[in-house]
């Protein structure tokens, strides 16, 4: 051992350095791989503890998605959607289906989100949720991420404390949410620009609150929100008007419109019974079910044999089993309860299998509501589903009734004096008592106040491109004072339907239990 250690001592001889040095380099060079090795394991560790982190960041930030979501395969056909499940806090101050009690002032009227006051759907802590879905944001930094989560938390904080139907049209540049002429799942008959309407600035006005600023509607958000899910409209042609509007929103926020294709239906204003798109990507459907009553239209034979046309007050509507279970209900009826023979009520109105020679009309309504109440509360389960009921839209014929020659098509700004707004319709009060006595807490999207001041956003005589003979004789006797253009005033009601569904979801993530593992 002593003859190999001096045998590599260095000496001042190049062979002796040279050789020791390469003895050296050979000893240090399997080091050098380890020493390596060990950082590039730490600094993967590290990295893979950030990412874990920055995950659970995101999940933490997740965009007010329904719970429980689980997702399948889908098809060309209408997908399998499965329900979700919520956690329905007490139905007194922690109601996440409608924020506050308003007064009964004729201001307040369009302040109104209904609150029940029972415990009937009181918060069962045995019931427990998954926890839910979480938005995708890894793309962003976890900087911006935190700017975000904080903002949205303001977002609705802020729309928490807001009566979102005080306020006031005004303009803004930015919108519509879509560009005229390019749904074209739109009616013929709400398709203004495309039938020559000349003015545009009927389209750029956006409905603010007093108290907070709507956010815009968010086409991915929502999708993600309704992700396996099933949303369906009910009611009127309004309520088709809203829907479309709604898919036009939804169909323009997706990479592949591919993906977007009809269920049921088809493209004609004159309609059938259901409409249902399919968002492939998303695997969802958004609905319209005609039911202008609610209640179901009926035939009975008179004295002398012949059928006669009668509304069943005491029956829901025929397409009732077919929403029934949907994740998501937003109701309306009020448009046809003002024609003739609704409204004269005479040999009308029909309940088990005694037609009223008289029934005065209001009555009726709130017969009707009562019985669509009932079904609600037996058949839609608070902890699975959303309900909204949209209240009643105005019309603005000027000179006589829809069929007696109204107009407004020289109207083309909104009202902007509220002496001139109508009084708030009896009927909405009916629908607000029989609110307050259902045991399932539905919010109620009090749009009357903001459309009476848009008496600028009808087709009025741009209903359609090519009038008929008899038409082209009298165009100003056929105007459209009581649909809406589209783009237009539904946009903003589907803006309202987003921030109360943002409201509601918050609530319920808040009062969620303790996730099942």
């Amino acid at each position: 051992m002593a003859t190999d250690s001096v045998k590599h001592v260095p000496t001042l001889g190049g062979t002796s350095i040279s050789t020791e040095m390469k003895s050296f380099f050979s000893a240090v060079k399997p080091i050098k791989i380890i020493i390596n090795f060990v950082c590039a394991s730490f600094i993967t560790f590290v990295a893979f503890t950030v990412y874990v982190a920055f995950t659970t960041f995101e999940h933490s930030v997740s965009s007010y998605i329904l719970p429980n979501v689980t997702t399948t395969n889908t098809t060309s056909r209408a997908p399998s959607l499965t329900p979700p499940t919520f956690e329905s806090p007490a139905a007194n101050e922690a109601n996440p289906l409608s924020r506050n009690n308003a007064s009964r002032s004729r201001t307040d009227h369009a302040s109104v989100h209904l609150c029940p006051n029972n415990n009937t759907h009181a918060r069962n802590n045995s019931d427990k949720l998954r926890a839910p879905l979480s938005v995708n944001l890894s793309a962003s930094p976890m900087r911006k991420q935190s700017r975000k989560k904080s903002w949205t938390k303001r977002e609705i904080n802020s729309l928490k404390k807001c009566e979102f139907f005080e306020g006031e049209w005004v303009k803004d540049d930015s919108y519509p949410l879509y560009k005229p002429g390019t749904c074209t799942l739109i009616d013929k008959q709400f398709d203004c620009m495309t039938n020559g309407r000349p003015d545009v600035e009927f389209y750029k006005l956006k409905w603010k609150p007093k108290e907070c600023t709507l956010p815009r509607l968010d086409g991915g958000k929502l999708l993600e929100m309704i992700r396996g899910r099933r949303l369906v409209f009910v009611g009127d042609s309004l309520s088709r008007n809203m829907w479309e509007s709604l898919v036009c929103i939804l169909k323009g926020s997706v990479k592949d419109e591919r993906q977007v294709f009809k269920a049921k239906g088809r493209h004609h204003f004159r309609w059938e019974a259901e409409y249902s798109f399919v968002f492939k990507e998303y695997n969802c459907t958004v609905e319209f079910f005609a039911s202008p009553f609610l209640v179901r239209e009926w035939e009975v034979k008179d004295k002398n044999g012949r059928k006669k046309k009668t509304l069943r007050l005491d029956m829901m509507g025929k397409t009732s089993k077919q929403y029934k279970g949907a994740d998501v209900l937003v109701f309306n009826t009020g448009s046809w309860w003002t024609h003739d023979k609704t409204s004269k009520g005479e040999d009308y109105y029909q309940e088990g299998s005694n037609v009223h020679p008289k029934l005065d009309v209001d009555e009726a309504f709130r017969k009707a509501l009562t019985t669509w109440g009932r079904w609600v509360d037996k058949n839609v389960n608070p902890k699975k589903s959303l309900v909204f009921f949209r209240g009643y839209s105005t019309v603005h014929f000027s000179g006589g009734q829809w069929n007696a020659g109204g107009a407004c098509d020289d109207e083309t700004e909104p009202i902007k004096n509220e002496t001139y707004l109508t009084p708030y319709p009896s009927k909405m009060e009916i629908l607000e008592r029989v609110l307050r006595g259902m045991k399932t807490p539905v919010t109620y999207l009090n749009i009357t106040r903001l459309t009476d001041y848009r008496k600028d956003a009808h087709p009025s005589v741009y209903r359609k491109q090519k009038f008929t003979a008899e038409e082209s004789k009298s165009p100003l006797l056929y105007q459209d004072c009581s649909h809406w253009c589209l783009p237009g005033v539904p946009d903003s009601w589907n803006e309202i339907l987003y921030a109360e569904m943002l409201v509601k979801l918050d609530q319920l993530r808040g009062n969620r239990p303790t996730a099942e593992t």
